[in-house]
């Protein structure tokens, strides 16, 4: 971590330590249901609070047009404290008087949550003045927050930018398995990227052939490639407008050295749905009226023992319609063997993006792989060899 400033290198005691977090988390009337968001910051929170700073917690909350109470971080306060083991102030604002006063009359260990930074149109447009209002209750910035890094915002780039800054423990963390990922990894490296569609990886596969030694498509996706080497995929999810665009990406894949990895067998169905009437076909046999919806046992077994020979694995995207059994099946059998090489210390293993991290909790090895990212898009947009701003701003050159 020698290239960005962490808590290692931040005088913390008597300072006010304006704290970028995700707590963006996913509720149902009014009940968190998934914390791993608050779990992730609760280090930096605590390692701040205990070296005598005042924290002060800048987070957004949904997609608000303006003030919007069901937007509001209140009801997040009252889960952090839980979790923190120590009482949370909520602040109605994120800048304003209100604010200073809060922050003022806060001792030295107290933890404070100020409102929606996505209240004001300034976060998102990086307005200056708005970046200078919310400084003015802060001494030093912290950047917890990588989900948010590929954004430029107010609360998440300009802040770095007006007071010393640094990356908190949760940024810290996912910098360094994002590095050992692909940025500096332990070679030979496979890649595994699933999903639906090609064109919203486009930039991703781009990148990867230059960066992997094997390339492992799966997903809806891998039927566009299929059906761009002349193969049949019947009613399967396919883009057939871009088959000229995957056998390019196949002919700068073996260019750069990069092996690609399609299913040789699948399992096709006539239903979307869990459980319905299918079979387990070689790839070439999907009848007119059948979809692809998994990769095969034979297919399986070819991407294991390949994984076998590899350092490390970079993981974004299912293998098939893993929310419905049996169709769940080349993805939980993948994610355990990846789990069993990484415990046995073979495997440096990183997934991240939302249906990857769905797909590891599945597998119930979400525990046993090196680094799982929460981030979604920012780790989608690391993935496609894209500066994000947020973590640019914390360079130490």
């Amino acid at each position: 971590m020698t290239a960005f400033r962490t808590l290692n290198h931040a005088d913390l005691a008597g300072k006010r330590a304006l704290v970028r977090v995700d707590l963006n988390v996913p509720m149902e009337n009014g009940k968190i249901t998934d914390a791993t968001r608050i779990e992730r910051v609760l280090p930096t929170i605590r390692e701040i609070s205990g070296k005598g700073g005042k924290v002060i917690l800048l987070a957004h909350f949904g997609r608000p047009k303006g003030r919007d109470a069901k937007d509001s971080l209140k009801p997040v306060a009252v889960a952090l404290a839980h979790a923190l083991g120590q009482p949370v102030t909520f602040v109605e604002d994120c800048i304003g008087e209100d604010v200073a006063k809060a922050v003022s009359a806060a001792k030295n260990g107290e933890v404070l949550l100020l409102e929606n930074t996505r209240f004001h149109a300034g976060d998102e447009k990086n307005d200056p003045a708005f970046v200078q209002a919310l400084a003015a209750n802060g001494d030093l910035f912290v950047n917890d927050a990588f989900s948010a890094a590929h954004r430029a915002h107010a609360s998440t780039e300009g802040l770095a930018h007006v007071l010393p800054a640094f990356a908190g423990r949760s940024m810290q963390a996912e910098l360094e398995a994002l590095s050992s990922g692909l940025d500096n990894p332990a070679r030979p490296v496979m890649a595994i990227v699933g999903g639906a569609k090609v064109s919203t990886k486009l930039d991703l596969l781009g990148n990867l052939v230059k960066k992997v030694e094997v390339l492992v498509i799966g997903g809806g996706m891998a039927n566009t490639f299929l059906a761009a080497r002349g193969i049949n995929v019947g009613k399967s999810l396919c883009e057939h407008d871009l088959v000229a665009t995957a056998r390019e990406i196949e002919a700068k894949a073996k260019a750069a050295g990069c092996e690609i990895m399609l299913p040789v067998d699948a399992l096709v169905a006539r239903e979307f749905k869990a459980h319905p009437g299918h079979r387990v076909i070689q790839i070439g046999e999907v009848e007119p009226d059948e979809m692809i919806l998994d990769a095969g046992p034979l297919s399986v077994a070819e991407v294991v023992l390949k994984l076998d020979q590899v350092k490390t694995l970079v993981w974004n995207g299912p293998f098939g319609a893993f929310e419905l059994p049996p169709f769940d099946t080349a993805t939980v059998t993948v994610a355990k063997a990846a789990a069993k090489r990484v415990k046995a210390g073979q495997l440096v293993a990183v997934a991240g993006g939302g249906d990857t991290v769905a797909a590891m909790n599945h597998a119930g090895v979400a525990d046993d792989l090196t680094y799982i990212s929460t981030a979604g898009g920012a780790f989608l947009e690391w993935m496609e060899g894209k500066d994000l701003p947020g973590v640019e701003a914390l360079r130490t050159t």
